[in-house]
């Protein structure tokens, strides 16, 4: 079950990316926490690459709404609405495309609920850890039929998983429930390219938050898409992943890629 009370007094991921998008959605336990890294790594690399994902995540889904037909998009770790949400670009290629939002954090919901909802889109407060409490909940049987091709967005939330809690698991979960035609697309921040003083940065900041930090190799991320067959380019920094005119920052900090159930 999601957790109901996650106190104001702990930074969580969600309000610290907001913050680093120079969101309006956060604490000053959350800028604190942020403050950090602006510290340790310079703040200006922090928000390149909470920029870079979320140009990555606009690229992605535009592409898949517009060029392969997805009309359906399952968003796990969503974070607080901020520049350019997920439906919006689904929508501008079929305003009927279905957007679900997820995230455990429950001030997503009470921030989100009045600017996101609508006709085809809805929050679910729940635990990516627990992927049975996603797929099985009544508001996402009413929203997202499994029946169909749909995209799982896993978007710079797996480095805040565990070893033992197992990304791989969680997106097998979704893997099995889903369509033939159906996607997953997952960023995650690597040890690859990032020096250790840089990495110890970002646990540093992370260590009283709501949800540890945990880098990855890009041979250990690609690992979690086993089941798809990943689309070109592959599993590459976010910036070369199609990229275009949306102003993308270009850092070496992140892995991105999406892959298509055969």
């Amino acid at each position: 079950m999601p957790d109901e009370s996650i106190p104001l007094g702990v930074p969580t991921p969600a309000r610290m990316y907001d913050e680093a998008l120079h969101g309006k959605d956060h604490y000053e336990v959350d800028r604190r926490a942020n403050a950090t890294l602006y510290q340790g790594i310079g703040e200006e690399s922090v928000r390149a690459t909470a920029l870079e994902n979320r140009r990555f995540l606009g690229r992605v889904v535009r592409r898949l709404a517009a060029e392969h037909g997805v009309r359906q998009f399952l968003d796990v770790g969503s974070g607080l609405p901020t520049m350019r949400n997920t439906h919006q670009i689904a929508q501008e290629a079929d305003p009927g495309a279905r957007v679900l939002y997820v995230d455990y954090d429950p001030i997503v919901a009470v921030h989100g609920r009045a600017l996101l909802e609508g006709d085809n889109t809805r929050i679910l407060t729940a635990d990516m850890r627990d992927p049975a409490a996603i797929l099985d909940d009544p508001v996402t049987r009413e929203l997202i039929d499994f029946t169909r091709p749909v995209a799982v967005l896993f978007i710079a939330v797996f480095h805040f998983i565990t070893p033992e809690e197992d990304p791989a698991r969680i997106v097998a979960a979704f893997r099995e429930r889903s369509a033939p035609g159906s996607y997953v697309a997952i960023s995650h921040l690597t040890s690859d390219g990032t020096p250790p003083a840089e990495q110890r940065s970002w646990e540093k900041a992370f260590e009283n938050a709501t949800s540890p930090m945990v880098f990855r190799t890009r041979e250990e991320i690609g690992r979690v898409f086993d089941g798809y067959e990943l689309i070109e380019p592959g599993l590459v920094r976010p910036w070369t992943w199609h990229p275009d005119d949306d102003g993308s920052p270009q850092t070496t900090s992140l892995y991105g890629g999406v892959g298509r159930k055969l």
